[in-house]
């Protein structure tokens, strides 16, 4: 039996409900059946169309990302995970 663990996504600043609806299942489907528990922070800034993404996970993983949304980095297909 595998065991997956749970995947926590928090958005703030996104903009777009829509969107971070679409960004979020995205995460979720990718890290649902990894196993441990896996959290994702996205800050977006007011003062410009930047993201700050991190990614925290089992075994000390942890990685942090700068996405641009003039760059389409936003977009769920161009998330940076585990691609």
């Amino acid at each position: 039996m595998k065991w997956a663990g749970a995947v926590t996504v928090e958005m703030q600043n996104t903009g777009d409900p829509g969107l971070q609806r679409e960004v979020a299942a995205t995460i979720e489907h990718a890290l649902v059946d990894r196993p441990g528990d896996w959290r994702v922070s996205i800050i977006g800034s007011q003062a410009n169309d930047r993201w700050e993404m991190k990614i925290i996970g089992p075994n000390a993983f942890e990685r942090s990302y700068t996405l641009e949304g003039s760059s389409g980095e936003h977009r769920p297909e161009m998330l940076p995970l585990f691609q």
